[in-house]
């Protein structure tokens, strides 16, 4: 087979989208030998070294831009006819909107969420993003989405269309290998408390971290004395979250990172007494998995992808009410027979998330 790989839309920044393909693919690369498989890559990153140990792999630079739709739109326009019609593939796989499809072979198209729909951009945006979907989903010869939660969502707005769900994973193996002087050394590093709640994902707006500094401005005002450690990279909410720290004088309880490495991410999960993941919206939640995997109890907030991931076996909030944010972490907090629980679930749960388990049914897909 000779499989290609649409990656122009990601880059060296960090995200699930970026995780989620080099760790499956890897696998699928090295679990069909004889299959050639080519990764176009934009011309702003080099994902070669991504995949650098297999010899079955292939890059090829393109003319796209990572960044912007419009950008990676027209810049495709002319590139992605001539160069996919002598490529000559048997599969291609998208992992963005407008899908590009291609003339040889079955193309699919991965999609981890719908955000801009659910967005509270005016009805015109929210109206291009519908028919973008539409035309897209239509030309697929397979959707593949991130959990169960997301494919109801989909086929609300596209009834019909072929869908298969395929987890996002992790390579557990990495929190493990976390040493008691890697902690003492992060924890110097960043001057972290001996006890924190930690939440991790990039700053903006559906993460609703607002709710979350005010729930701890509750728990402060109710007895429960507790800091706050956020990890994330800026997508346009940093100063809004600094602002409120300031205006809720919580300055001396709250750490908000950005840039870290992945190591020194894993030992910051690791270090924290509980993991709070407040969004109102996620396709899938990797941090959900990283927590577990680190050995953390969680908190998190009542939407359907959650408890998916859970199996129910949480303890959640409604993501809009902050005086249930706070007596759920609260009630963590002062429960260490909850906390147990947890921990022991999520360190069982986690091993059905390996990225070789995974690249098993993208494969099954190849050969249905």
């Amino acid at each position: 087979m000779k499989i290609g790989l649409n990656a122009t839309c990601l880059n060296n920044r960090p995200s699930g989208a970026k995780q989620r393909f080099v760790g499956i693919y890897s696998e699928v690369a090295k679990s069909l030998p004889e299959s050639e498989f080519v990764i176009y890559e934009p011309i702003d990153c080099s994902v070669k070294t991504w995949f650098e140990d297999l010899d079955n792999v292939t890059v090829r630079k393109t003319p796209i831009q990572s960044e912007g739709r419009f950008e990676r739109l027209f810049g495709g326009l002319r590139y992605w006819p001539s160069q996919l019609a002598q490529d000559k593939l048997d599969f291609f796989e998208g992992f963005h909107l407008p899908l590009v499809r291609s003339p040889t072979g079955q193309t699919l198209l991965t999609i981890h969420d719908i955000r801009g729909i659910k967005s509270e951009a005016g009805i015109i945006v929210r109206s291009i993003y519908k028919t973008i979907l539409d035309n897209s989903a239509k030309k697929a010869d397979r959707i593949i989405t991130v959990s169960e939660a997301m494919k109801t969502e989909l086929l609300e707005y596209c009834p019909n269309i072929p869908i298969s769900v395929i987890y996002n994973g992790l390579d557990a193996s990495a929190f493990e290998s976390v040493t008691n002087l890697d902690l003492l050394q992060v924890k110097k590093k960043l001057a972290l408390p001996n006890d924190f709640i930690l939440s991790v994902g990039h700053f903006e707006e559906r993460k609703n971290y607002l709710r979350l500094i005010e729930a701890l401005d509750l728990l402060s005002k109710s007895g429960t004395s507790c800091s706050l450690v956020i990890v994330g990279n800026d997508s346009g909410e940093r100063t809004h979250l600094e602002s409120k720290v300031k205006s809720l004088n919580l300055s001396g309880q709250v750490q908000i990172f950005s840039g870290l490495s992945d190591h020194e991410v894993r030992c910051v999960y690791k270090l924290s007494s509980l993991f709070v993941f407040p969004s109102s919206y996620e396709g899938f939640g990797i941090p959900i998995l990283e927590a577990m995997a680190a050995g953390r109890p969680m908190v998190l907030s009542d939407i359907a992808v959650f408890r998916e991931i859970t199996d129910n076996q949480g303890i959640y909030f409604a993501y809009d009410d902050v005086e249930q944010m706070a007596s759920a972490i609260g009630e963590v907090l002062n429960s260490s027979v909850e906390q147990e629980q947890m921990i022991r679930y999520g360190k069982e749960r986690v091993k059905e998330f390996s990225f070789k388990n995974i690249a098993k049914e993208v494969v099954g897909i190849y050969k249905d």
